[in-house]
């Protein structure tokens, strides 16, 4: 399911128009971009880029690289999901099983990696993982808030065994991240994720200090 860039709420038709003669046909076209690739066009603002990587984020993409944010002090994350949630958000928890969305995968590869992550969040976290959207698995409730109001309910960590890469989310800016990361091994970072080609190419034992280091840090009320 495509995202056209008139239903990214605060963006303007420059920057759509922009977007769309450089290539990118959809929101979803803009996933693992360089955001420096994208701020050099003709109409990108990075108040527009912002709000680009926001979308993304809520449908567990990303731009490539670092976001710079217009906002002081950027979102405001507490505990917990309140149920007020930006209309235009389409990923929500639903009721798949987690152990069954993983067993469904269309590759002895893809279903060996998804057991994988699996066990170690689980273990780690001791908390029951939920679906999120087609693709997301996510563990622990929180709810964001940006500068401009605009609000939603989240997974406080998480991962996807996407076809691509393995995506790991809450990871890379909890406290400790910086020290743990160069311990991990072949990795590349999104603005908020962690991409894997395959969990052979990283410790997992430093992985798990990294969701504990996460898991300990969750948002207050």
């Amino acid at each position: 399911m495509s995202t056209s860039f008139d239903q990214v709420k605060g963006t303007a038709r420059p920057l759509h128009r922009a977007l769309v003669a450089a290539g990118y046909p959809d929101l979803e076209s803009l996933h693992d971009v360089p955001h420096e690739k994208l701020a050099a066009l003709h109409g990108v603002g990075s108040r527009g880029l912002e709000r680009i990587q926001a979308a993304l984020l809520e449908r567990g993409l990303s731009l490539r690289g670092e976001i710079p944010t217009t906002a002081p002090g950027g979102a405001r994350i507490t505990a917990g999901h309140t149920g007020k949630n930006a209309a235009d958000i389409k990923t929500h928890p639903t009721e798949v099983d987690p152990v069954e969305y993983i067993e469904s995968l269309d590759t002895p590869r893809r279903v060996e990696h998804g057991r994988q992550l699996l066990e170690i969040f689980n273990r780690v976290t001791g908390e029951k993982p939920v679906m999120w959207g087609p693709s997301m698995i996510g563990y622990g409730q929180v709810h964001y808030e940006s500068h401009t109001g605009r609000e939603g309910d989240w997974f406080h960590l998480g991962f996807s065994p996407r076809k691509a890469k393995l995506t790991l989310y809450g990871l890379k800016d909890s406290p400790g991240s910086e020290e743990l990361l160069p311990k991990l091994g072949k990795y590349t970072v999104g603005a908020g994720c962690i991409y894997l080609n395959k969990p052979e190419d990283i410790d997992l034992e430093v992985l798990a200090e990294m969701i504990a280091e996460a898991w300990r840090n969750q948002p207050e009320d």
